[in-house]
Order: structure tokens, then C-alpha cells, then sequence
């Protein structure tokens, strides 16, 4: 996929839920992974043409496995002119050897959010830009079907009344075929997680039922993700419709 689709994908999930207002900074949180770093090079190129002009600054968490090469990733930021930051952390040998714990994903998530939302507000960011894509949609969606009994997935749109921070998912429209088109058409330099539990997960897991499922059934994936735009979960309705229904509605979380 080339960056102008990469951009019109964004800007329209972008002006559909308001995501960006004039004066915004913006945290994009970097992993070193292929989604992130697409949200990156999306935001930095909307940037250059958004009516709203808006700061972007790139922070990676350090978890502390100690093989974590950013050099790359340093490098790109510099010829985006993106401020980057790098939070060294000991959030690994916290999860993995000190708590041992069985389901180390929740907890490292947690820590994980709370070092960015430090870095953040230490940068003075009003906003941070999490890479989900439409297959995150679905298959969180999934999830919660499966491990929950409901139907439901995350907000395009999320304030944090506790930490008084708007979470943003810039990407919910750009498949993930789309991002590893562009990864790989760009030459993106992808880091590869240092994670243990990388690719042992229930979200791996409802992932390949996701994708096993629409093979059997092509397009199943676009009409589960159609059915979340039109289920009237909270949060989903576009900026336009809140106002016609009843006024803009507040995304607390």
C-alpha cells in the first residue's frame, strides 16, 4: 500500500471521530513493530497538511530485556523531525522473573500504559495514538464474545478522566494486510519484540480463528467489522451523527 492510501485512510478515520483538534500534542506510542511505526509515518505525513495544526513526539517503553536495538527507529524519527523519546524501564524481570506471573499480558499492558501516560504528561501531550488497525477491532471484538459473553470492542476515541488523557486509534480503518503492504513497500525498519510471551497469546489465539474463518467464508472479517459500525456500541458513532443525535458524547472511560 503506498503512503497517500495510508494517509486518506487515516485522515477519514481522523475527521469521522474527531480525533485531532487544533493545538493537540500527539504521543505516539512506538513498540518497534510494524503497526506502530506505520501510525508514525501516517501521522507525521497528515501532519503536514491537517487545517488543525498539531505536535507529534514518539516514545518508545523500554521493558528491560536488555536486546532491544532502536537505532533504526531513532534514525527514522530523525529525518520525520519527530521528537523521540526512549523511558527505560524494568517492567520484563518485574513480569517474568520477580511476579512469574501466568498471564504476564495484563499485567505488562498495565505497567506498560503507565510509564507512557508518565512520559507523556512529562512532554506535556494532551493526546497518545495507539496503532490498533481493523483487524484489532474484530478481533477484540471476538475476544470479549468468547472470554466474555458480549458483544464489544474499544472506542476510536477514549478520555481518561483519571489521567485526563485521550486515547486515539488513528488506523481503525486500514486492514492489516495494508499495514505489512506498506511496511514492506518502505522498507519500515520493524523491530522484532523481545517479549517471551510474543506470539503465545489469547489474542494469537482468536487471531488465527479470525483468520481461519474467513477463509472459509471470504469477506466474513469486513462484515463483522461493518456490523461494529452499525451496532451501536458506545463510542462508535461518527462525529456527525453525535451532533444529529443529540449532541456531541462524551468518550469517558
Amino acid at each position: 500500500m503506498k503512503l497517500q492510501q495510508i494517509l486518506s485512510l487515516t485522515r477519514k478515520a481522523v475527521d469521522d471521530y474527531h480525533m485531532i483538534g487544533a493545538g493537540d500534542k500527539i504521543a505516539v506510542g512506538i513498540s518497534g513493530g510494524k503497526d506502530s511505526l506505520t501510525l508514525l509515518y501516517a501521522l507525521q505525513g497528515l501532519r503536514r497538511f491537517y487545517p488543525m495544526p498539531f505536535e507529534l513526539v514518539a516514545v518508545t517503553v523500554d521493558l528491560g530485556f536488555g536486546n532491544l536495538n532502536l537505532s533504526g527507529i531513532e534514525k527514522l524519527c530523525r529525518e520525520l523531525d519527530v521528537e523521540y523519546h526512549i523511558v527505560k524501564t524494568d517492567i520484563g524481570k518485574i513480569v517474568f522473573e520477580d511476579r512469574q506471573e501466568s498471564n504476564p499480558c495484563s499485567l505488562c499492558a498495565k505497567m506498560r500504559k503507565g510509564a507512557l501516560n508518565d512520559a507523556m504528561k512529562a512532554t506535556g501531550c494532551n493526546k497518545v495514538a495507539y496503532a490498533h488497525h481493523k483487524d484489532d477491532v474484530v478481533e477484540t471484538m471476538m475476544m470479549s464474545l468468547i472470554y466474555e459473553g458480549r458483544f464489544h470492542t474499544f472506542r476510536p476515541v477514549t478520555y481518561l478522566d483519571r489521567t485526563q488523557i485521550t486515547v486515539i486509534r488513528p488506523l481503525i480503518y486500514m486492514n492489516e494486510a495494508d499495514v505489512i503492504g506498506f511496511v514492506h513497500k518502505y522498507n519500515v525498519p520493524v523491530v522484532k519484540s523481545p517479549c517471551p510471551a510474543d506470539g503465545h497469546t489469547k489474542r494469537e489465539t482468536v487471531k488465527n480463528l479470525v483468520q481461519q474463518i474467513n477463509l472459509e467464508a471470504p469477506g466474513v472479517k469486513e462484515r463483522m467489522f461493518t456490523a461494529i459500525l452499525n451496532g451501536n456500541l458506545d463510542g462508535w458513532e461518527k462525529f456527525e451523527e453525535r451532533n444529529r443525535y443529540g449532541g456531541k458524547k462524551p468518550y469517558l472511560s
